[in-house]
């Protein structure tokens, strides 16, 4: 326990694309267990979640529904990982546990509080509670279950739809009977839409036209959009949305490192008006505490238990090179969920 690698911020990021040298990876003392206080615990860390969301945090704007990053300190997110020691009453070591507050570190001190024990007998790898059953997949639920209220025989269209949020977005609404169509930037990546169930897929960037692709596949229009990505993907589905749609406004990582001089501007944005259609902006952390975590946790740990749920993880290993796992987020060159490997499950001190 004699070093701790820590990813910090360089500087923050308020518009264009970070890179390398907007962090620092370095090596230092490690935290030990006398240094905790009441209500702390030691976690050594197992794995780290690249979400698109943590781009906003890179920004240094105080107007967002989570803090920034501050330069200098270290990054934080979601995780799972191990105590090593505790002076909580709620948690003893050799717990697993997963939450939001997880420092980019090999280990770290934390308070106790909003960290969620993983049951002994789950069944399933950590990282499962990173992705398949965790906040990607409860966003999917939230957006296309709890919001958009699906209905068998709809039509639902998804972009980015082989990545963490989208893959889970096409087995649900499938389970539902709807017409499913889905869009990635790779022939790969669409080939695996279809092995997820979808009735249609496409190559967003090898079409002629991201309006000729859609009528195709959707030629009678579309029920639901289920959003990943913003941007002229977006306008385009504005237009191809049947009277009364419904659109879950999840992300939009097309605008996410765009200046004031790329940035897409909607020009579609009428037929909001024109179609009665009905956007749903949404932070899925508001839905923690609702009934739909428990309706999630139980459709979809039924679905694995009977192995009707597929669901791609995107292993990087090695702490130090979590800065570029996370840049490479925002060019889509992820397939399905990126997650950072920092040590094994198995190793015990």
């Amino acid at each position: 326990m004699s070093t701790n690698t820590v990813v910090t911020l360089n500087r923050t990021i308020p518009s264009g694309a970070p890179t390398l040298q907007d962090f620092k990876v370095a090596s230092g003392s490690a935290p030990s267990k006398g240094e905790l206080k009441t209500g702390e615990i030691l976690v050594r860390t197992l794995y780290l979640s690249c979400d698109p969301y943590m781009r906003g945090r890179l920004s240094g704007r105080t107007d967002s529904y989570v803090a920034s990053f501050e330069a200098g300190k270290p990054i934080d997110g979601l995780g799972v990982g191990v105590v090593e020691a505790s002076a909580s009453s709620d948690f003893k070591e050799g717990d697993m546990v997963t939450g939001p507050t997880f420092k980019w570190a090999t280990r770290f001190i934390t308070s106790a509080a909003g960290l969620t024990k993983i049951p002994s007998s789950s069944g399933v790898p950590p990282a499962y509670f990173l992705g398949v059953l965790g906040m990607p997949s409860f966003t999917a639920y939230v957006g296309t279950i709890t919001l958009c209220k699906p209905k068998a025989g709809e039509t639902i269209l998804v972009s980015a739809a082989s990545g963490a949020v989208g893959q889970i977005v096409v087995q649900l609404a499938k389970a539902r009977g709807l017409r499913v169509v889905g869009a990635a930037g790779s022939d790969e990546k669409v080939q695996h839409i279809k092995d997820l169930g979808a009735d249609a897929a496409f190559n967003y960037k090898t079409v002629k036209s991201l309006d000729s692709a859609i009528k195709e596949a959707a030629p009678k229009g579309i029920d639901i959009y289920f959003d990943n990505v913003g941007g002229e993907f977006l306008d385009v589905a504005l237009k191809n949305m049947k009277p009364n749609g419904r659109i879950a406004e999840c992300g939009m990582i097309s605008q996410y490192n765009a200046t004031a001089e790329s940035a897409y501007h909607i020009q579609n944005l009428a037929y909001v008006v024109m179609k009665k259609l009905t956007i749903y902006g949404f932070i899925v952390s508001d839905y923690y505490s609702t009934p739909a975590y428990s309706e999630f946790i139980n459709e979809v740990s039924g679905m694995l238990k009977e192995n009707k749920i597929k669901y791609k993880m995107d292993e990087i290993s090695g702490l130090e090179n979590g800065p570029q796992a996370l840049l490479d987020l925002f060019e889509g060159k992820n397939f399905g969920k990126r997650i950072v490997k920092v040590s094994e499950p198995s190793h015990r001190l």
